[in-house]
């Protein structure tokens, strides 16, 4: 494999979120990740990563099974608990088996929204010298979002794959996306050159 200074980040494309046989890929996100082929096109542009020689990472947020890293105060992760989802080791926390997850790939467990917050992220792009991140995932608006802004304080030159990006709605998707062009380069799985 060439020598790249680029990686793709697939973002909390996880059962628990996005499979359709989960609890959130039957009510929630199903929809939109659904209705615009987020995992089929997330999945052309991971093979187009690896055809370019750029590494892959996978984002998964999870916990230990007594939710021992969980927020308790946290609005956004408060189903987890009484739900019992994102639960590290099971189903729910693995990569949709659609997007081909290899031995390989980075693999970076986040216990917050941001993937830099207590992960290994940091140290992997700079042992890798990685200066470029191409992004996607759900959702648009947290995750993408939480990557996209500290990646571009952190002089990281960034890259978001809009079309395999959903939020909850259209609404919130659009509404991020229109706030991030600030921060990021937008493309999509079609026109995208990975570097």
């Amino acid at each position: 494999m060439a020598k790249t200074n680029s990686i793709y980040l697939v973002l909390d494309m996880e059962n628990d979120l996005v499979h359709a046989d989960g609890p959130n890929g039957k009510a929630g996100y199903s929809d939109q990740v659904q209705g615009r082929g987020i995992v089929e096109k997330t999945r052309r542009a991971i093979d187009k990563a690896r055809a370019a020689g750029v590494p892959i990472g996978f984002v998964r947020v999870g916990f230990s099974p007594d939710y021992r890293e969980c927020p308790l105060n946290s609005p956004i992760f408060s189903g987890a608990r009484k739900n019992g989802i994102f639960k590290l080791g099971e189903w729910g926390t693995e990569t949709h088996p659609d997007l081909g997850q290899q031995p390989t790939d980075f693999d970076i467990i986040k216990h917050r929204v941001s993937p830099f917050y207590s992960t290994n992220l940091e140290a992997i792009l700079r042992a890798n010298g990685i200066s470029r991140i191409y992004c996607s995932g759900v959702s648009t608006n947290a995750v993408v979002q939480a990557l996209v802004r500290e990646g571009h304080d952190r002089d990281y030159e960034m890259i978001v794959l809009e079309d395999c990006c959903a939020g909850l709605t259209k609404e919130e998707h659009d509404y991020a996306v229109a706030g991030l062009q600030r921060f990021c380069r937008m493309t999509n799985s079609e026109e995208v050159a990975f570097e």
